[in-house]
């Protein structure tokens, strides 16, 4: 037996042991640190532990529907996304490997959005990584900003007087934020065309309107976040061949095609809307989109590597296995990891791995469709038939006593997030819901969240005294 020294010295064993732990640690029973460092540290398990309890009442990543973003990789993808952390991409002779991913990976967009197969990166057409789709438009924006102010100067232009020259971009109403804070942040004006009446896009009818010898480009977006649709930019590169035909200042287009740039080349229904137009000088995706990446990541191409198209003011030369290569990205140090992510997929997939994945994708948005129609009591404004979002507003003659907002919050009690917003001004009046639809989202995900809408949609009609029932034919009978 035990003599009493050794049990109050097997005692302080198992305390220290405990203390380790959570359940028996001093942090377990105090306030997390918040606002100043705190004076002591704690055991690695321990505040791991504090830092999940932490973030229990966020949503659960397969459960939000509103965001764009990836929420679910491959293991081998996670491995390879933590043994590649510690890198740094913006090294490029540093890591030499990364860089060639970088490189590799452009060149198999650049070839999806329809550049030539025989055609090669810096020889033909440029591109770099980017931290997010937003850089991409940075980037992509500056290009016509500079390459603007070249063909002005040759012009005989003063574009010191901005009373006469200040340039202006054109996009439509329902752009990304990152649109306005590039035109603020160097002094561009942003014209944005309204949406009119039921189109949710750019108006074609009188886009050029607003287009002038100070236009640095219109933008053209391929997937509308606000309710998944497309430009059509086809007929927008029409109007501008037109219109440069007799213009002093030719006009180019961008597309911003976070959304869509990783979803279009591998489903169909798409109009060209890419570098098989003639206008279409840059495109920038989302990597962490539907390239299937964390967030995080971004891609942007230029059609052409030419100063006329990427001014030499944004290439700046760094070393490169004994060489010198472009460096055009406006963020400096950021992990390679996202890179390695990124090729990753595209050699684990192929073409025909994204065909199939995309396709399941576009089937559990059509599924999303059929089964909010048969309520009876929902107009479908974008019905997941091109880009996989589902987006609708109450009918006019809707019998419920509730809004979108209401169904919002009714669904957020079983853990679902469903936006309701309106739309941009000139329909503002107008509220819609959304759900994107991403790869990670199975049927059966999907099936679950039909099955919580309808509790949602009854708990509803119980509370505001009106009853909506849809029978096993999918006719829907309204009681008040």
């Amino acid at each position: 037996m035990m003599n009493k020294n050794d049990q109050e010295t097997q005692q302080m064993i198992n305390n220290v042991d405990l203390e380790k732990t959570f359940l028996g640690s001093v942090e377990a029973g105090q306030s997390l640190p918040t606002y100043t460092l705190p004076d002591d540290p704690m055991a690695p398990d321990v505040a791991a532990q504090l830092v999940e309890h932490y973030r229990l009442n966020e949503a659960k990543a397969n459960q939000n529907l509103a965001t764009f973003c990836t929420t679910q990789m491959e293991p081998q993808a996670d491995e390879l996304m933590k043994n590649a952390l510690n890198t740094n991409a913006i090294d490029k002779s540093e890591y030499p490997k990364t860089a060639a991913m970088e490189n590799y990976c452009v060149s198999m967009i650049a070839h999806l959005w329809g550049i030539p197969d025989n055609e090669k990166i810096y020889d033909d057409f440029i591109g770099t990584s980017t931290v997010g789709s937003s850089e991409g438009c940075m980037l992509g924006g500056l290009a016509l900003l500079h390459s603007w102010k070249h063909r002005a100067k040759a012009a005989g232009f003063d574009i010191e007087d901005l009373h006469s020259h200040k340039p202006n971009l054109v996009i439509m109403s329902g752009y990304q934020v990152v649109w306005e804070k590039f035109c603020t942040y160097w002094n561009v004006e942003m014209r944005q065309v309204p949406i009119n009446g039921d189109q949710v896009s750019l108006d074609m009818d009188h886009v050029m309107d607003y287009v002038d010898e100070n236009t640095i480009g219109i933008i053209g977006i391929e997937g509308i976040t606000y309710t998944g649709s497309v430009d059509d930019i086809q007929t927008l590169d029409n109007l501008v061949t037109e219109y440069n035909k007799t213009a002093t200042m030719p006009v180019r287009i961008h597309v911003d095609a976070a959304f869509g740039g990783l979803f279009a080349p591998f489903v169909d229904g798409f109009n060209p809307w890419d570098f098989r137009l003639k206008n279409v000088v840059s495109i920038n995706v989302s990597g962490h989109k539907y390239g299937m990446v964390y967030p995080g990541l971004g891609w942007i191409v230029w059609r052409h590597d030419t100063a006329d198209i990427l001014p030499a003011e944004m290439r700046f030369q760094v070393p490169y296995l004994g060489k010198t290569v472009d460096s055009i990205a406006i963020n400096f140090s950021h992990s390679g990891a996202h890179i390695s992510a990124q090729y990753y997929n595209f050699i684990r997939f192929g073409l025909s791995g994204y065909k199939t994945i995309m396709q399941n994708v576009r089937k559990v948005s059509l599924k999303l469709t059929a089964a909010l129609k048969t309520y009876g009591i929902f107009d479908i404004l974008v019905d997941g038939s091109q880009l996989p979002i589902n987006c609708w507003k109450l009918a006019d003659d809707a019998p419920v006593g509730w809004t979108l907002y209401d169904l919002e919050s009714e669904l957020a009690k079983y853990g679902w997030q469903v936006p309701a917003y309106p739309l941009p001004k000139n329909r503002d009046d107008v509220t819609i819901s959304r759900i994107v639809v991403r790869p990670s989202m199975t049927m059966t995900i999907a099936d679950d969240f039909l099955d919580d809408l309808k509790l949602a949609i009854d708990g509803l009609n119980h509370t505001f005294g009106v009853t909506t029932t849809v029978d096993q034919d999918n006719k829907t009978t309204v009681r008040s």
